[in-house]
């Protein structure tokens, strides 16, 4: 398809019929258009923004993959030179602009953490855990340079004056020291580690902490200024813009352990052929260990940028991905390198970013900018260099998620938003939820001036695939990629369909009360729901009304479509069903019972899907319900008399029901209060029950009273007289 902006008012439509439910009826809409949905695609050479926009990814490729399984750290020299360090083995690398590499020293310890370069181009390397600097010689002679007496070395940064900065742990403290190896401590943090250096555009230090998580500014004569605390444990990286304001990076939810590169035994260094120069510190005493995993740190980590006036503004965050470096381009645009999916984003302004693209290996751990406006970029696991920049990737490519349409469907149009370059878009089907060997060929989508058609074939999944490349104008830049689809019809299906209590109706509805659409939208600037959510409605409440009864169902529709219902009734054995009413849109009906003759009935319920979908193409289903009783007529009371006998009156009568069953028997003598009168047999709930009285009575005329109630609230009674 070619790069075709669609017309606004197409997509309007198209972003109404979003609302609409998707149905067999209607053209169901599966949209994508927001950092979100696009973040589940598989991309290849291209970028994706906070804004949801996809654009050409910056030229990424591979300098050199060394034999450590991190390099943590990583800095260039005045002729392009890049030389980086890491572990396991603990190794010093220096890869050249065309990327030829060569090891440049090798130590007998866990790791090389930290890498600088004076402005006389020498190569300074600090190792933990034994916590030593060393520099290499301009004969490639490593030497040690100055030891702190810590344990650990997270950082070195050069001041304006030639010193260089060493930033320790467990102490938490940061050595000055001078160009001939003289030095002492500069700052305490009066923290566990001094984990990262920054120098800013005055000179002054900033210095990074664990665990509290404090930025501090150190002025030349030592004397140090919290700028910010963070709500995250560890800063692990600092930069200074070319504005001069200070960008932190920090890791780990508070209370955590500290994060710190794991610390085997050390191993003996492997020689190799390339090695320029060696330097042992230790005696070998174990194998070498295998690499380090990934490290588990909970509470993620976020960005922030400190103005020049000390005001600090959240640039990034996030709950899972870790930053580990960061820096600033020519344009002073912020840089950060992440793990454990690789991630490279640049950090355009607070709210606004930009994945870049994501390394191959979990961790990118450090990045140096040069002058042309590229980078470098560190890994772990495994330990390689990259070159990122400064052009354009010339192809990239997207591949959404796969579209569940639910059910077998046919597929309809492909449109997207963009402009610039050129844009193809193809798409595959299947019927598997993964895409997999038997899917169908990647198909390009047939092209028309607003869009194109899918030539995919039906199946219930789909994937499309959009191709990015420059052209003469504009770099490509997509925003949107909307399938049109439509199911194929299903039968709705009814699940169940039962007659009401008897006495009892729904009241009859204000309105039409189908099922409701409704769209809830998420929170702000999260996707929008593929489709609106159609749900049964409830039943009313009953209402007591004497001689009606009612019938209620459950249905639904496998498309999502408007239902609506025919309800018929029948005596068992008879042929042929009589309407009680058609097109029903409510799930239950009521009607006057007594207008038919006692007896048992059945209810047959007949679903149709014919309000969203045209006549040829309707499908209907029933279902009867279980046998119920309409029961109008009043038990029967036979043989009731009374007599008197030594001074109590003595009672007795028979209730029969020929079609329900007697529940209830009250008496009353002399129109006094109606009492309950319990059946002989102990039981209620039969067909003919025996009732018995012996009441007290004064001499004279005596009248008697009796009701019965069957199951059905239908009432008999009868009275008697003894004089």
């Amino acid at each position: 398809m070619n790069n075709t902006q669609a017309p606004a008012a197409s997509l309007a439509a198209l972003l109404l019929l979003l609302a609409s439910s998707a149905n067999a009826g209607q053209t169901g809409l599966w949209t994508q258009d927001s950092y979100e949905a696009f973040s589940k695609a598989v991309t290849s050479g291209v970028s994706l923004a906070s804004d949801g926009s996809v654009t050409l990814a910056p030229s990424f490729r591979e300098l050199f993959d060394s034999s450590s399984a991190y390099l943590w750290s990583a800095a260039l020299d005045a002729k392009g030179i890049l030389y980086a360090g890491g572990g396991p083995p603990a190794r010093l690398y220096r890869v050249t602009p065309d990327g030829q590499s060569a090891v440049w020293a090798e130590f007998d310890t866990l790791q090389v953490q930290a890498v600088a370069v004076d402005p006389q181009g020498r190569v300074y390397a600090a190792t933990s855990p034994e916590g030593k600097v060393y520099r290499i010689t301009a004969q490639n002679q490593p030497e040690v340079f100055y030891e702190p007496g810590s344990r650990y070395i997270w950082s070195l940064a050069f001041g304006p004056n030639g010193d260089l900065f060493v930033a320790t742990g467990d102490g938490g403290e940061v050595h000055r020291v001078t160009a001939a190896g003289q030095g002492s401590i500069f700052f305490r943090t009066e923290e566990t580690h001094a984990r990262s250096l920054a120098v800013d555009k005055q000179g002054n230090l900033i210095v990074g902490t664990e665990p509290g998580g404090l930025v501090i500014r150190v002025t030349p004569s030592g004397e140090g200024f919290v700028l910010h605390q963070m709500s995250r444990k560890e800063v692990t990286a600092l930069a200074v813009d070319g504005h001069g304001r200070v960008i932190a990076a920090a890791v780990g939810a508070k209370g955590q352990p500290v994060l710190v590169p794991p610390a085997p035994a050390p191993h003996p260094a492997t020689p190799q052929a390339a090695t320029m120069a060696r330097v042992q510190t230790a005696p070998a005493v174990q194998p070498q260990p295998a690499a380090p995993a990934a490290p588990q740190v909970r509470g993620g980590s976020e960005v922030v940028r400190i103005e020049p006036d000390g005001y600090p503004r959240l640039l990034w965050s996030d709950g899972q991905e870790l930053v580990y470096a960061l820096a600033a381009d020519t344009n002073h645009r912020i840089y950060a390198g992440t793990g454990n999916q690789g991630a490279i984003y640049r950090l355009d302004a607070p709210n606004r970013h930009t994945l870049l693209l994501k390394a191959p290996p979990t961790q990118v751990t450090a990045l140096v900018a040069a002058p042309d406006g590229s980078f470098h970029a560190a890994t772990g696991n495994a330990g390689k260099i990259f070159h990122l920049g400064p052009g354009l990737a010339t192809e990239g490519s997207i591949e959404s998620e796969p579209l569940d349409a639910g059910l077998f469907s046919r597929w309809g149009w492909l449109r997207f938003q963009g402009n610039g370059g050129a844009i193809v878009l193809e798409t595959r089907s299947g019927n598997l939820d993964q895409p997999q060997k038997n899917w169908s060929p990647w198909a390009e989508a047939a092209r028309t001036p607003d869009g194109g058609s899918i030539k995919s074939p039906a199946a219930r999944f789909l994937q499309w695939r959009a191709t990015l490349r420059p052209g003469a104008g504009d770099a490509p830049v997509l925003r949107a990629v909307e399938t049109a689809y439509r199911q194929r019809n299903a039968a709705p299906v009814v699940n169940a369909v039962e007659a009401t209590p008897p006495n009892f109706r729904f009241p009859a509805p204000s309105s039409p009360s189908a099922a409701v659409q409704t769209l809830t939208l998420p929170p702000l600037g999260k996707p929008r729901p593929a489709k609106a959510a159609r749900s049964e409605p409830a039943f009313p409440t009953l209402q007591h009304a004497k001689g009606w009864i009612a019938a209620r169902w459950s249905a639904l529709d496998p498309n999502d479509d408007s239902l609506q219902f025919r309800l018929e009734i029948r005596q068992p054995g008879q042929a042929v069903w009589t309407t009680l009413k058609d097109s029903i849109r409510e799930n239950y009906l009521s009607w006057d019972s007594t207008s038919f003759p006692d007896g048992l009935y059945q209810l047959r319920v007949t679903a149709s899907d014919a309000p969203d979908n045209p006549p040829a193409e309707a499908l209907e289903t029933l279902l009867e319900s279980e046998v119920f009783l309409i029961d109008n007529t009043p038990p029967e009371i036979r043989g009731l008399k009374m007599e008197r006998r030594g001074g109590k009156l003595h009672a007795s009568w028979t209730a029969v029901d020929e079609r329900g069953t007697v529940e209830r028997a009250e008496y009353s003598l002399n129109g006094g209060e109606w009492l309950v009168a319990g059946p002989r047999e102990g039981v209620s709930s039969a067909r003919s029950l025996t009732y018995e009285l012996e009441l007290d009575a004064a001499p004279g005329e005596a009248t008697l009273a009796v009701r019965v109630e069957d199951q059905a609230e239908n009432r008999g009674s009868a009275s008697v007289t003894v004089r």
